[in-house]
């Protein structure tokens, strides 16, 4: 295993950790306040996520796509994530028309 990570050892644990405490305070304090509309709201928690999701990746999984090890990470989390949509979706279609078809 490659000891060249971007930030690695206990720097890019806490640039890791404190990016994501901000990231987890921003929309806390939005929806708290309820200073934003509900669809700014919703936005703030959407992106503030999005970017907490990659935070996490880089700083606590080491996902890189440098090394050739990193990009098998990389393509296993993508193949991963098809396949939960794949699932996620047809679950709810499956749902979406045995409601409708029961409902008749």
């Amino acid at each position: 295993m490659s000891n060249q990570h971007a930030d690695s050892g206990v720097k890019g644990y806490v640039i890791g950790f404190v990016a994501s405490l901000i990231l987890t305070i921003i929309p806390f304090y939005y929806a708290a306040t309820q200073s934003l509309s509900t669809g700014t709201t919703f936005a703030v928690l959407f992106g503030c996520a999005i970017v907490q999701v990659i935070v996490h990746f880089v700083y606590f999984l080491h996902m890189e796509t440098k090394t050739d090890e990193g990009r098998w990470n990389f393509i296993s989390l993508v193949f991963s994530a098809i396949v939960v949509l794949i699932l996620i979706a047809g679950s709810i279609w499956i749902m979406w028309n045995l409601n409708i078809n029961m409902m008749m």
